[in-house]
């Protein structure tokens, strides 16, 4: 099974995580959580068809100042949106993945500017889109410098994500690296085989970057992705009801899932297809999407940040 196209709005059942800045050198002042605006402006985002449902929680100086809601969990049923939803977070997952490969940078495990190769050899000799020859044939050359864990990090390695015209997206797309019925090694040894857009740090392009780093926890841990996250990031902080791979008895409490159409309007992504991302079968444990997660679980990630 793919997962659903980036290009389109995914999941349009959302929930907002709000954590103001304690800005301590104003004096003691605190910024002002004015209830009627939040509840505004999610109003507007369900009445505009941004969103079929929405919640937001706002926590200030280690108490809670506000959670609303507005919309639908599931607009067709008429469900309202509600605060034991649980919501695909899509790429909200980068920040947990993030954490978990810091870590390990802060235990002395790799340094920020080693070669990725280093730890992932199949990315050592790596190609980069060139151009076009006169006939219109891609026309590829040797990266002139090392991909960098930095540039995972920060998304100048040069991979692609598949959603641009270019011969490198193309060839992202057959290599299909990101298929769910993949594990992190093959997705790597795929993503290896596709030139890179750019030269490693020559510019900033969204990309794959961060799945590469669920790879890399699992190279420098000899751990799976998913039981180390959870190990040592979701249970230490308490989000018990977050997870890649959810039991059964949490299904009825998922919030439907919607696309935006090329119209601009919402369509409802049938249930089979939704929830076979984190009930299905599935080998593949992305770092950039695929946690399912609560709003009150999601906070307490955003407090520790």
């Amino acid at each position: 099974m793919a997962y659903p196209g980036r290009a389109a709005l995914l999941g349009a059942t959302v929930f907002i995580t709000i954590l103001p800045r304690d800005v301590r050198a104003q004096a003691g002042s605190a910024m002002q959580v004015s209830a009627a605006r939040i509840d505004s402006a999610l109003a507007a985002m369900v009445s505009s068809g941004r969103a079929a449902g929405v919640s937001a929680l706002v926590w200030q100086r280690g108490s809670e100042r506000y959670f609303g809601t507005a919309g639908f969990a599931d607009r067709e049923a008429k469900t309202p949106m509600s605060r034991d939803r649980l919501v695909q977070i899509y790429s909200m997952t980068k920040p947990i993945t993030g954490v978990a490969l810091m870590q390990l940078w802060e235990a002395g495990k790799f340094g920020l500017d080693d070669k990725l190769s280093q730890y992932l050899p199949e990315y050592a000799e790596m190609r980069v889109l060139a151009g076009t020859d006169a006939a219109g044939k891609a026309v590829y050359r040797p990266a002139s410098r090392p991909i960098s864990i930095r540039d995972i990090l920060r998304h100048t390695a040069g991979f692609s994500y598949g959603m641009r015209s270019t011969p490198a997206d193309s060839l992202f797309s057959a290599a299909a690296p990101l298929d769910s019925r993949h594990d992190l090694s093959e997705m790597g040894r795929r993503l290896a085989t596709v030139p890179l857009l750019f030269e490693p740090g020559a510019e900033w392009s969204y990309s794959v970057s961060v799945d590469v780093q669920a790879q890399l926890v699992e190279k420098l841990t000899g751990e799976e992705f998913e039981p180390y996250v959870r190990t040592h990031i979701l249970e230490p902080l308490g989000m018990r009801e977050t997870a890649w791979t959810q039991p059964e008895e949490r299904a009825p409490r998922f919030a439907a899932m919607y696309n935006r159409g090329a119209d601009g309007r919402l369509t409802h992504v049938p249930d089979a297809q939704a929830r076979g991302l984190n009930f299905g079968p599935r080998k593949l444990t992305m770092g950039g999407a695929g946690l399912a997660s609560s709003i009150d679980d999601y906070m307490r990630f955003a407090r520790m940040l």
